[in-house]
């Protein structure tokens, strides 16, 4: 029965979504924790919260369906988490560590919108009413967001371009400041 399939698939694609969103409640904390920007820690404390929320979404969903959220790992989230991770390893300071999360954040964005979009999609063909609402509630959520991430990123890349035509003696001097601040 081709429906049965769709909604085995269906399923299937929640479970991916409800890994990748508790995979990001542990990382967005530690990307707030990199970011040097008042605005960029506090944009993904905010998300932090938020994504929260679609998990309780995604609980909401699979309760309907009698469903268990567990068993499967996303592993295209698992593997944008790791980019961002590295970037964070990197020498990057200030506003060039802040353009390298935003970059990480807007992967990970992005691959949200594309699976809520899907997953929208089978639900409305599913005849699933109720959850097409609360998917369109996440989906809208994850793209205000990754438009937040573009203006943020307009003004941090012109700070970052700008820190990195500093004179030698004026970015020695902003490191020396930092340095006493992390001290």
């Amino acid at each position: 029965m081709p429906d049965q399939e769709l909604k085995e698939l269906y399923i299937d694609e929640l479970k991916d979504l409800y890994s990748a969103e508790n995979q990001l409640v542990k990382a967005l904390p530690k990307m707030a924790k990199a970011a040097s920007s008042d605005e960029l820690r506090q944009g993904f404390e905010e998300h932090l919260e938020q994504t929260k929320g679609h998990v309780q979404r995604l609980e909401k969903i699979f309760q309907t369906l009698g469903e268990s959220p567990k068993g499967k790992t996303c592993k295209g989230m698992q593997g944008l988490i790791e980019e961002g991770s590295e970037a964070t390893k990197e020498d990057y300071e200030g506003s060039v560590m802040d353009a390298a999360l935003i970059g990480a954040a807007q992967r990970v964005e992005h691959y949200e919108i594309a699976g809520y979009g899907t997953v929208r999609s089978m639900a409305k063909t599913l005849g699933k009413d109720d959850h097409v609402s609360l998917l369109e509630e996440t989906l809208e959520e994850e793209k205000e967001t990754d438009e937040k991430l573009t203006g943020l990123a307009e003004q941090i890349n012109t700070q970052a371009n700008e820190s990195g035509n500093e004179q030698p003696d004026e970015a020695s001097s902003r490191d020396k400041k930092k340095s006493r601040r992390v001290a």
